[in-house]
């Protein structure tokens, strides 16, 4: 039979709005959650670009931005990508498959450098055809000849430092956009991968009259792209619309948000069901004497499930459609932050549809049915003449379903952290991660007896108190599951920011370690000249090694369970012995003398996870995209500092928009350092590697904010509903003779009790995840300043106080019964 708003609900929403206004926060706060990281997801999957570079070429050819590998065996078998490092590129062959078809135009961009040191935009003259570049004035460039924009400087020529070399230019026009222009065969050359194209424009063959035929001048942008496809057959991507936005920074922002709005989403998902079916079921039970009373007086066990139901039905879709509200607003704000860091593109949009509203809001209300559902099931079945009594203690009894899975999921936390204690790299951190959900769901499920034994450890000292004490310890321990609805929140607020926030400064404090006791440099060069590599050292300079920061990836797991992971790189030109002068990466097995094109030394960490060792083959991806299987010559320990790889600079050659040093590390002092770029010492560097580790930092610092600040806000709420259920037996304190100081001060050591219990707990859960995480990753035990570790402890205690003392002395304020 469906289900139809009853009297009993309208009247209990509308004589008793406050019981159900604990109700109410908690759904709005999940919704609110829920729509938040579903905008974020939807965002993620629908991210675009506009076709700002070839708005105006119809078919677009170009390399696939993400690296596809299908992994697993037979009809499990799946696909796992990732987002090229850098920029994967096509073959410039494609260019004589293509010319049949129309105009096909060859498109490389790429840094120079002036002799002032600035840096511009170069591309090859045929990009105009496209990017509606026009001369200002002169003519268009041919070999050795380049066209300059902006505004005229009379230079007749002009020396370019280029990915190729240096080189001078004869001057021969002027344009009113930026950038430097060069012929496209001498582009192609400049750009340091002759071979490969960034893209190629396909535009089609303008009639030349009346009677023009064939394919090109005719055919419609549908047929033009269908037939490069049947050109390239399968070797690129043909691009219409929006697709035509070849930006590899558009796939990593679909990574990114995906991540935020499915990963991330799903946990804080999960904590925000979690907490909103305590609350609903602490309303629920709070009520329990109404319930006994209308089965006392002949109300049937599907009368008070019907009145449950409805009571959800009438509160959660306002919740829902309230709860929107904030979620839209928190997507927004984040979705802002994001694009402000740089990690997002402007041009990206936030896409809001109905999907994830909806979504948010049935998830909601479907919460707060099963929730209420199983809330009202011991109510509902038991017989009327026993109600009455049942309703007037708490049951003692543990339940029947929810204490083995308890205990299950108590008994799979601890297994997870001895396979975190006793494994390395992702599979411990993975591992610690099973802690940390499994023991919050131990908590959930096994709640009362948590909460009894908490009274009966905290509160043993209360008992040895003043009356206000160890009435305290004694509410507790009478009223477990009340107390248990209570620390809940507090736990998952505990537990979770400290995880996130803790695991950041623990992994902070060992990349700045290994940086600080590694550098072995003086000093570093920062952007030195391409050619650095080939000049004589300065006088007073005894090392002086290139360096070029990228990423790649690596193909970790092994088997069936493989996959693509990012890791930060560096190229050393020269042999790998002298980088070993002014870089202690710390090598255990192997040695960098051995590091030459064709080898690498990896980190251990990354090596472990790759299930590789000294002398194996380690297959990577280089910025491009293009496929490398080095040898593995050295393992070392200081990847977080550092690099994670380290390879030689001749693998990176034609496999990168600007394979120029970005760093020169140099043993000795010299005046002439200043000459070949800004000059940093070994402080000022670490510094300004700290700051490129902020994003990250912010990142970390929101999602525990987020997490964090939902479970702060439902512990208050719990702990405000608890209180004013309370209201009759504070009065009746007072009836008997207690003073109202006194009943304040038996509120405050509860709260005290309870809050040091979530902490204590939530501690403690954070800890058993951290210990293995960080000793997996950064080989060092967790760094927990004390002083931040102390504001937490201080806020959920502030919290708790005023949760539980300014409804109580509302309460005490009324006249007692």
């Amino acid at each position: 039979m469906p289900i139809r708003p009853n009297g009993l609900a309208r009247a209990a929403v509308r004589f008793r709005p406050a019981a159900f206004a604990g109700t109410f926060v908690a759904l709005l706060m999940t919704v609110a959650i829920v729509s938040a990281c579903g905008i974020l997801l939807e965002s993620g999957l629908r991210a675009t670009l506009p076709p700002t570079r070839y708005a105006t070429a119809p078919v677009v050819v170009a390399a696939d931005q993400e690296i596809r590998m299908r992994v697993g065996r037979g009809e499990g078998s799946y696909e796992v990508t990732a987002a090229v490092p850098e920029h994967a590129r096509v073959d410039a062959a494609l260019l004589d498959a293509l010319a049949p078809l129309g105009r096909a135009v060859p498109d490389v961009v790429f840094p120079v450098r002036d002799a002032a040191g600035a840096t511009h935009e170069a591309s090859g003259w045929g990009a105009t055809a496209f990017t509606g570049t026009k001369l200002g004035a002169g003519r268009a460039p041919g070999t050795g000849e380049v066209v300059l924009g902006g505004a005229p400087t009379g230079q007749d020529r002009v020396t370019l430092e280029t990915p190729a070399g240096k080189r001078e230019f004869r001057v021969v026009g002027r344009t009113d956009d930026p950038g430097v222009r060069f012929s496209d065969a001498d582009a192609r050359t400049l750009s340091g991968h002759p071979d490969t194209l960034d893209a190629i424009a396909l535009l089609p063959t303008a009639p030349t009259g009346p009677g023009a035929t064939g394919p090109a001048a005719t055919a419609s942008d549908e047929r033009l792209a269908a037939s490069a496809r049947a050109a390239v057959a399968g070797r690129a991507e043909v691009l219409t619309g929006a697709d035509r936005a070849v930006d590899p920074q558009l796939a990593g922002a679909r990574e990114l948000l995906t991540a935020l709005g499915g990963s991330f989403g799903g946990t804080a998902t999960l904590v925000a069901v979690f907490t909103a079916a305590g609350t609903v079921a602490l309303s629920v039970g709070q009520r329990s004497r109404e319930y006994a009373l209308l089965r006392a007086v002949g109300a049937t066990p599907r009368q008070i499930r019907r009145t449950v139901a409805t009571e959800a039905l009438l509160v959660a879709p306002a919740a829902g459609v309230l709860g929107c509200l904030p979620g839209f607003a928190l997507a927004s704000w984040w979705f802002g932050a994001l694009q402000d860091k740089g990690a997002v593109p402007e041009a990206v949009e936030l896409s809001v549809s109905w999907i994830p509203l909806v979504g948010a809001a049935g998830i909601g209300l479907l919460t707060a049915l099963v929730s209420g559902w199983a809330a009202a099931r011991k109510p509902a079945r038991i017989r009327p003449g026993q109600a009455l009594a049942a309703a007037a203690v708490e049951r003692v009894r543990p339940g029947w379903i929810r204490t083995p899975l308890g205990v299950l999921a108590l008994a799979g936390g601890a297994a997870c952290g001895g396979l975190a204690a006793t494994g390395s790299g992702p599979d411990a951190a993975n591992a610690a991660l099973g802690v940390v959900m499994l023991f919050m769901l131990a908590v959930a499920l096994l709640g009362p007896l948590i909460a009894r034994a908490c009274a009966a450890v905290l509160g043993l000292p209360l008992r040895l108190g003043d009356a206000s004490a160890a009435l305290a310890a004694a509410n507790s321990r009478a009223h477990a599951r009340r107390l248990a609805s209570a620390i809940t929140p507090i736990v998952l607020a505990m537990a979770f920011s400290s995880t996130l926030v803790f695991l950041h400064t623990s992994e902070e404090r060992a990349t700045r370690e290994q940086q600080t006791s590694g550098l072995l440099a003086d000093h570093v060069v920062t952007a030195p000249p391409a050619d650095i590599g080939s000049r004589a050292l300065p006088a007073g300079v005894t090392a002086a090694v290139p360096v070029t920061r990228t990423s790649v990836l690596a193909e970790l797991g092994s088997g069936p369970d493989r996959w693509l992971q990012g890791a930060s790189a560096q190229a050393v030109t020269g042999p790998g012995a002298a980088l070993a002068r002014v870089q202690d990466l710390d090598v255990r097995e192997g040695g960098l003398d051995a590091l030459r094109p064709g080898t690498v030394a990896v980190d251990r960490n990354l090596a472990d996870s790759a299930h590789a060792g000294l002398g194996d083959r380690l297959p990577l991806r280089l910025p491009d995209g293009t496929a490398t299987n080095p040898e593995i010559v050295a393992l070392y320990t200081r990847g977080l500092g550092f690099a994670e790889v380290t390879l030689s600079a001749a693998d990176l050659t034609g496999h990168m928009t600007s394979s120029a040093p970005t760093e020169l590390l140099v043993r000795g002092d010299s005046p002439a350092l200043a000459e070949l770029g800004p000059v940093t010492d070994r402080r000022g560097w670490t510094a300004a590697q700290g700051t490129d580790r902020q994003v990250n930092a912010w990142a970390n610092t929101v999602m525990a904010s987020v997490l964090g600040g939902f479970a702060a806000v439902a512990a208050v709420n719990t702990l405000v509903m608890t209180v004013l259920d309370r209201r009759r037996e504070l009065r009746m304190l007072r009836l008997v003779g207690s003073t109202r100081r006194q009943v304040l001060r038996m509120i405050r050591w509860e709260a005290l009790l309870i809050t040091g219990a979530g902490v204590t707990l939530g501690s403690a859960i954070a800890f058993a995840t951290l210990f293995p995480m960080t000793r997996a990753l950064t080989g060092a035990p967790p760094h927990i300043p004390p002083l931040l570790y102390g504001s937490f402890v201080a806020a959920a205690l502030l919290l708790g106080l005023a949760a539980t003392t300014l409804p109580a002395r509302n309460a005490l304020r009324s006249p007692g019964p």
